[in-house]
């Protein structure tokens, strides 16, 4: 192959590079606006740039660079996001035959009870995730004592965030939202989120700047080096192609 074809051949390569690097890559889809925006917040706070895009009927959908991929992942897991979507009593009691069985109908208001709790529990200011687990024993009316009901609390909170100063607020909560649950039967177990992880230059770099960037740039100087190199280096193979015609030609021309 000639030099120039893979001279050329070469800059077309670089250059998909650069674009690929340049590039955007899908973090989550299907989020309502509202969770989109708080992500956005969330990456923009540790230097990570982030955009969001309506899919139409399937929500939101948001997109970070390449080379900042990784990173907005680590974060947004370490906040607690994308938060779960959790079911209402509208969606577990939704009526799909003539007749349901007892024990269908108490599976269903007890995961009804327990999805509406802890969607509550996650507008707490500092509560990351919540998750709450109920225990309703089956209605007995011959036994002669009947199974105390409990439920048991799952909570992962920001660091800094003063949880153990809520606790009784939460068991509160939750004893008021369950018929027969006593107060001594509901236990809460706190867990400290890890802290979001530092990105390096975040302080200083602008918004949207990271590994891919730094990339790209580093592929744009070697393709504006190989094009102000390209003019001489072809002159100089011309020169080197005519000194060569010149030094054969006296020899073919010898008696």
């Amino acid at each position: 192959m000639d030099w120039t074809k893979r001279l050329k051949l070469l800059l077309a390569g670089l250059g998909l590079v650069l674009l690929a690097a340049c590039g955007r890559a899908e973090l989550y889809g299907k989020l309502s606006e509202a969770q989109a925006n708080e992500m956005i917040a969330v990456l923009q706070r540790s230097g990570i740039e982030a955009e969001k895009q309506s899919a139409g009927e399937a929500g939101w959908t948001l997109t970070t660079a390449k080379g900042d991929f990784g990173k907005a992942v680590e974060i947004l897991q370490s906040q607690g996001y994308p938060r779960q979507d959790f079911a209402t009593l509208g969606t577990v009691f939704k009526k799909e035959g003539f007749v349901s069985s007892p024990t269908e109908e108490r599976a269903r208001l007890n995961w009804g009870l327990s999805q509406e709790l802890s969607r509550t529990l996650t507008q707490i200011d500092g509560v990351v995730q919540a998750r709450v687990h109920l225990a309703l024993p089956e209605d007995a009316p011959l036994a002669e004592t009947k199974a105390p009901a409990s439920a048991s609390v799952f909570i992962k909170y920001r660091p800094g965030t003063d949880i153990n100063g809520q606790i009784g607020k939460i068991k509160a909560l939750v004893v008021n939202s369950i018929e027969g649950l006593k107060y001594e039967n509901v236990s809460v177990e706190t867990f400290a989120a890890q802290p979001p992880p530092v990105v390096v230059g975040a302080a200083t770099a602008p918004s949207g700047t990271g590994d891919g960037m730094i990339f790209a740039a580093v592929v744009g100087a070697l393709l504006l080096g190989g094009a102000l190199a390209y003019p001489g280096v072809r002159r100089w193979r011309l020169r080197r192609q005519a000194a060569a015609r010149r030094a054969i030609v006296p020899q073919e021309i010898q008696p």
